[in-house]
């Protein structure tokens, strides 16, 4: 397999490592560390920041939501191809994996859980940048966790501060807070044709740091028509006019094509859960994808305490992407965007008060040519010409007070969006029609501190979410957009405790990090789908009531003995849903189908979701450390559809990781590997929600194996 390292990668790394002079000298790490060690980062965890939580720097204690933090150190052993090798232990967080990393379904409290195709209702960054399009849909190719830092995540309804964000957000930031400059080479292997090597430098001098990586996957899937490959290149550089202004410049660029096998009948994955859909063989379904970003970040702190701090990011998105399912689409979407923020604090009363206003603002021109669809081969002749613009523009505002000094914050945020959707079809007949959406997003948090290392936490706020392009088409053949169609709104309570003990000098229970959360969630105007003709349309139809819990625990039971525990708890059923289908009799006259599925259980939910790992990490000798994990996931069935016509199965998931983590001098080799799905169980890893024709399965992967070895060398 040819090992593809783009050389102005090679060349920028070079030249900023011996034309500069470095600063490693000046460090006061030892200097045969490259990793920093799980003790040095266990007790380092009590100043953990967020920024996604309230759109500024805030310890997770100090936020009055439910907010989870994941660091290099946390999954350094893991596979890493997919989310959901990462982030299987935060509770309220479930993930279904559909094709390899992009498909992942990400679901909050039930939010995002209809989406079949990218990511919806949970707003997803990259650099504080939104991976998000203006209409909230997601894809995350560009994403290559070897060059990341950290993950942030907040659950729950984030729409007072972000975009269609009823779900929460989550932050994916890659690498430039490192202190050494370093170069490391990735390599993994594993089952199914897995393939994955690559190159990331981490230089850092007097003024200025650069982190770039570069990333090839090549992997056959574990089904028929189901191989994809894909190029990945991630820059961050960095830096500092003066001791409190920054200025970085944050890029990407994807390139990679992937085989969809599609989804199955209950039948057909029965008989066999490894075999495509044939119509998606026939048409070759696939996806080729070619999309970049380069953006540019200020940020200053002023005044004579430093009390007040602006950031500025500018940015540009290119996308080009080719699709072939009932017909072949080429789709050019360039972007821009923008978003500011300043933040004032200062003492009110004698309180500590803490104020932020920013703007959002994000345009994507589209352009979209339909062929026909010969086998996976375009056709000569252009059967439709689109052109479509989806813009988003939004302020939002914050303010923090202190009400009781050290002890009680009361957090005001609220966020006024407006989204719009233009197209016009420019071959005949031409026509074109144009869609807005407004809303205002109020919401108010309390956060008490118990201890300080434990508070409890209140919040209650809108959360507004406007319809998906995908979910725009009209079934009245006047109009391309559903006039009808209205954004789904819901009114969010939730409840909770966290904290976050670290004792270094003890060698029983060093570290205990825990979160319970109750959350109860009432939905006007849910968006559903529903069928005309066969044709899949959306409308509001219905009124759901979610209600669940939410438990994580991690704790240091002995030292370098680690035990993670999540456990969610979903209640979700449509209080009030009229479901309708339009059909034309034998006569040719139409005739109008509703069914009540009030009272439904909400599908592609589980009902009890629980993760459990024991690890254990222990220095064999000075240059060695060992690692050692076994994690267990349980899984109840999940309906399929809103009707509740089938549940799939409960499923039971075993895995095992071994690593080893060694340091002679600057050199340091990383290696690990691991078994997933240990008892071989078949089981469906996505739903395909509500599926028209009975198509709802989509296997998990069998076992699998994997072995990674990262070389590195720190300068």
């Amino acid at each position: 397999m040819k090992i593809r390292l783009p050389l102005l990668t090679i060349l920028i790394s070079f030249l900023f490592l011996f034309e500069f002079k470095l600063t490693s000298a000046q460090e006061t790490w030892p200097p045969d560390t490259l990793y920093i060690s799980p003790d040095t980062a266990q007790i380092n965890e009590l100043d953990e920041i967020v920024i996604t939580g309230t759109r500024v720097s805030k310890k997770i204690i100090d936020i009055p939501y439910s907010v989870v933090r994941m660091n290099y150190l946390d999954y350094r052993y893991d596979r890493k191809i997919s989310s959901n090798d990462l982030l299987p232990a935060v509770p309220g967080l479930f993930l279904q994996s559909r094709y390899g990393n992009h498909d992942v379904r990400f679901s909050i409290r039930g939010f995002g859980s209809r989406s079949n195709s990218g990511i919806r209702q949970v707003r997803i960054l990259l650099d504080d940048i939104p991976e998000s399009e203006p209409d909230g849909q997601t894809r995350i190719e560009a994403i290559d966790f070897n060059a990341l830092s950290r993950i942030e995540i907040v659950k729950g309804n984030a729409s007072s501060l972000y975009t269609n964000a009823p779900g929460g957000v989550v932050n994916f930031f890659n690498d430039i807070d490192f202190h050494r400059s370093s170069i490391t080479q990735f390599n993994q292997f594993g089952s199914f044709g897995l393939f994955r090597n690559g190159l990331k430098t981490n230089v850092r001098t007097d003024n200025y740091g650069l982190m770039a990586a570069y990333s090839y996957h090549n992997y056959d899937g574990y089904r028929a028509h189901n191989n994809e490959w894909w190029n990945v290149f991630n820059m961050v550089a960095e830096t500092q006019p003066t001791a409190h202004t920054s200025l970085k410049i944050l890029g990407y660029y994807v390139k990679g094509k992937i085989r969809l096998p599609g989804s199955l009948t209950k039948e057909e994955f029965e008989e066999d859960p490894w075999q495509a859909d044939p119509k998606s063989v026939s048409r070759d379904e696939m996806r080729m994808t070619t999309k970049g970003r380069l953006g540019l970040r200020f940020d200053s702190q002023f005044g004579r305490k430093l009390n007040h701090e602006i950031e500025v990011t500018t940015y540009g998105t290119i996308k080009l992407l080719e699709r072939t399912s009932g017909n072949y689409r080429i789709i050019s979407r360039n972007g821009y965007g923008f978003s500011g923020r300043y933040t004032n604090r200062a003492e009110i009363a004698k309180r500590d008060n803490e104020f932020s206003i920013g703007v959002d603002l994000y345009a994507q021109p589209a352009r979209i040519e339909y062929y026909e669809n010969i086998n996976g081969q375009k056709g000569d002749q252009l059967l439709q010409l689109e052109k479509e613009n989806i813009g988003n523009q939004g302020f939002y505002i914050s303010d923090n007070f202190e009400i009781l000094k050290e002890k009680l914050f009361v957090l005001l945020t609220g966020r006024y969006d407006y989204i719009s959707y233009r197209i016009n079809e420019q071959t005949l007949p031409s026509r074109g029609d144009t869609m807005t959406y407004s809303g205002f997003t109020p919401k108010l948090a309390l956060n008490y501190k118990l201890t300080p290392w434990m508070s409890a936490y209140t919040s209650f706020g809108l959360s507004y979410d406007s319809p998906a392009n995908g979910e725009m088409d009209s079934p009245d053949p006047d109009f391309i957009y559903n006039q009808d169609l209205k954004p789904q709104e819901s009114l969010n309570f939730e409840v909770g405790i966290k904290g976050n003990k670290v004792r270094p000098e003890e060698d029983i229970l060093r570290k205990v990090l825990f979160e319970a959360t109750f959350f109860n969630i009432n939905i006007n105007n849910e968006i559903v789908p529903y069928e005309v003709l066969g044709d899949v349309f959306y409308r509001n139809a219905a009124e759901t009531h979610r209600m669940g819990l939410e438990l994580g625990v991690k704790a240091e039971i002995l030292r370098g003995f680690d035990v993670a525990l999540a456990y969610t708890f979903s209640n979700f059923d449509y209080k009030d849903y009229i479901a309708r289908t339009i059909e034309i009799d034998t006569s040719g006259n139409f005739i109008t189908n509703d069914e009540d599925f009030s009272g439904n259980v909400v599908p592609s939910v589980p009902e009890n979701n629980f993760y459990m790992s024991l690890s254990y990490s222990h220095p064999i000798i000075r240059q060695i450390n060992g690692f050692v994990r076994a994690s267990y996931m349980g899984i109840s069935g999940m309906w399929v559809d809103d009707a509740n016509t089938d549940q799939t199965d409960a499923y039971n998931l075993l895995n095992a990781t071994l690593g080893f983590d060694m340091t002679f001098g600057k050199f340091s080799i990383l290696l690990s590997g691991g078994i997933d799905n240990l008892l071989d169980e078949i089981y469906v890893g996505f739903t395909n929600t509500n599926s028209a024709n009975g198509r709802f399965y989509e296997a998990g992967a069998p076992r699998n194996y994997y072995l990674s070895l990262n070389l590195g060398y720190t300068f």
